[in-house]
């Protein structure tokens, strides 16, 4: 048994040094990377990767992380002056002159809008469908809610886990379209990274400020040049609504796993 609580250590330590190695090399590719360092985040994260984390846990656990993320990514909207009354008379303060939008794309974003519309109170909140055919690796739009006209300055999109970042870059060649001749500016938000996604993302848009919890590897499987990645967090699309291969084992009342069952 000590033998192999020290093979978990050695493994938990050898695990954290490759993260820092990521962390580094994705920061000194390009200025606008921003991989968190927070410990709470970095712990809710390892909650998340959990096989039998269920729709209900990984919901609570996807927004809390997405409220701290959305701290950071926030941190230089512009403000205003204004007045405010209080109990003592009329005072100066400050209010949110940006106008925000969101974009969360589909399925998986969905998982992180509340904390940022709870952030953000006043942003308008716009849906993306993109998926990467299986066949092709291509991204596919199916779905698309952005307005005629551009009514904010900066949009938040979001998507927790990009493996090739295809669908993210799709994401953002559309809103780039979209506001080009309104110099929007655009952030990208997710909960986990492959660290190729982070440099594809980069690369296709260097003036895009990306802001990840964490950064993982890809693995090399034989057919599957861009997936799995290690340790990874699963498809959050199927875990958040109990779909496919990665949702979580069904569990009956008492919280047991119905699959242990006789």
């Amino acid at each position: 048994a000590s033998a192999g609580r020290r093979l978990a250590a050695r493994q938990r330590r050898f695990a954290c040094r490759q993260g820092c190695r990521l962390l580094d090399a994705a920061m000194s590719s390009s200025p606008l990377v921003f991989p968190s360092s927070h410990p709470l985040i970095l712990h809710k994260i390892t909650q998340m990767r959990k096989a039998k984390c269920g729709p209900k846990y990984l919901q609570q656990l996807l927004k809390e992380v997405s409220t701290f993320l959305c701290y950071e990514a926030t941190a230089d909207l512009a403000l205003a002056p204004c007045d405010v009354t209080t109990k003592l008379g009329l005072e100066k303060g400050k209010h949110l002159a940006s106008r925000v939008g969101i974009v969360p794309v589909l399925r998986g974003g969905l998982g992180m809008l509340e904390a940022m519309t709870e952030m953000v109170s006043n942003a308008q909140v716009w849906h993306l469908g993109i998926y990467r055919d299986k066949t092709s690796l291509l991204p596919v739009e199916y779905y698309n809610k952005l307005p005629k006209k551009v009514t904010v300055h900066t949009v938040f999109v979001l998507d927790p886990m990009p493996i090739s970042g295809s669908t993210a870059m799709a994401a953002i060649d559309i809103l780039k379209s979209w506001g080009a001749s309104h110099q929007l500016k655009i952030k990208f938000i997710c909960i986990g990274a492959a660290e190729q996604a982070i440099q594809n993302i980069s690369n296709a848009h260097p003036d895009v400020p990306i802001h990840v919890g964490i950064i993982d590897k890809l693995q090399d499987v034989a057919g599957q040049p861009l997936e799995p990645i290690l340790p990874g967090m699963g498809d959050i699309g199927d875990r958040l609504f109990g779909t496919g291969e990665d949702a979580a084992p069904p569990l009956d009342e008492e919280g047991n796993d119905m699959q242990d069952a006789p």
